[in-house]
């Protein structure tokens, strides 16, 4: 297990990691988010002694890594899949980072066919892919058959094949009982491979929860309803129906209907009420990328600039139908309010510059004012 407690890292003024507090159980791939910038990759130079923290601490399985007997036998790292001589071929570097560490020759072999990479195990890394790179990177961390894994950003230059076999790899390792923390800006792929998800924005934890529950806390689903075109009047039939019960109705650039705040089975019950033939009836869950932009939208440190073409395929916004409009608020005649225009013949009333010309105009006759 890896825990943090309170940890703190500046360089200088900055600080990249703020009283950041956390665990990483095993058993679980627990996906490990946040922008650029966020303080990820400092985090996980922390845990594995790469950096000392300024403030606080980090330990795996109740040490620090500093002080593991034989620390690749317990913790293996994928930080940077570029951190390979170019000169060395993939078998040799492995079999020198396997001398270091006591581990037997034969297990070199054994990582190189896990990763695919025994067919190419004699060439030198310099002519390897970003992909290829990827691989051997994995086949270090995993070199120790260790209990804690750490990989940040692994599927990076990965085919989809290779994108697949990374997912199945990580719920392996923690079906087995290990440790998993895996960095990545792959939301699509986070969803898919992580059970928990440890979120931080400008160096500060934002969330520590399991995945679905991130979804559900940071989102909002909507139900999307369409009625048979051949019914002229259904959309506005329906609709009314449908904000006098309670719904928010929102209308989409093609014509459908997005509903919140009814469920599913009360919109068709008050669609065979109303005596409109639906022709689309579906639920929409929010993705994890969704959710992860509305948790962290305050925490972006690298923002663009707008980019004027971007009108040019900006979609359509959603439309306030008429049956959810408010009417207009009446507004009350009591007070002041601006006179009428004058009338025919009349001149219109203008204000002197000068105070004492307009005590000067007025009437002197009592009758001119009444």
């Amino acid at each position: 297990m890896i825990e943090a407690v309170g940890l703190t890292k500046r360089f200088g003024a900055k600080t990249a990691v703020d009283q950041l507090s956390f665990q990483v159980r095993p058993g679980h791939v627990t996906g490990f988010l946040g922008p650029n910038g966020s303080g990820k990759s400092t985090t996980m130079r922390m845990i594995v002694g790469l950096d000392r923290p300024t403030a606080g601490h980090v330990t795996i399985n109740g040490l620090p890594y500093r002080e593991l007997p034989n620390a690749q036998r317990h913790v293996g790292a994928l930080l940077d899949a570029k951190a390979v001589h170019g000169g060395r071929r993939a078998r040799t570097h492995l079999l020198s980072v396997a001398q270091l560490s006591g581990i037997p020759e034969k297990r070199v072999d054994e990582v190189l066919a896990v990763v695919g990479l025994q067919d190419v195990a004699r060439q030198r890394t310099k002519g390897f892919s970003l992909g290829m790179g990827q691989r051997l990177g994995i086949a270090t961390a995993l070199l120790g058959d260790p209990q804690v894994l750490l990989f940040d950003e692994p599927v990076n230059g990965l085919d989809p094949e290779g994108i697949l076999w990374v997912r199945n790899l990580m719920r392996r390792l923690a079906a087995e009982g290990r440790t998993v923390l895996v960095s990545s800006h792959l939301m699509s792929e986070m969803a898919l491979t992580a059970d928990h998800l440890i979120v931080i924005g400008r160096g500060r934890l934002l969330a520590d929860m399991g995945t679905q529950e991130f979804i559900t806390h940071n989102s909002a689903g909507f139900a999307r309803v369409r009625a048979a075109d051949t019914d002229r009047d259904g959309r506005d039939t329906l609709g009314a129906a449908l904000a006098a019960a309670g719904g928010r109705v929102l209308m989409e650039p093609d014509g459908a209907l997005r509903v919140t705040g009814l469920e599913l089975p009360r919109i068709s019950d008050l669609a065979h009420e109303a005596g409109v033939r639906l022709w689309e009836l579906s639920p929409h869950r929010a993705s994890l990328e969704e959710a992860y932009m509305r948790m962290t939208q305050s925490s972006l440190e690298y923002t663009s600039t707008e980019d004027p073409r971007a009108e040019l395929w900006e979609p359509e916004p959603l439309s306030v139908p008429a049956w959810e409009e408010p009417p207009a608020p009446e507004v009350p005649q009591t007070g002041f309010y601006a006179p009428a225009p004058p009338g025919p013949g009349a001149r219109p009333f203008l204000m002197p510059s000068n105070p004492g010309e307009l005590a000067g105009a007025a009437p002197n006759n009592p009758e001119d004012i009444r």
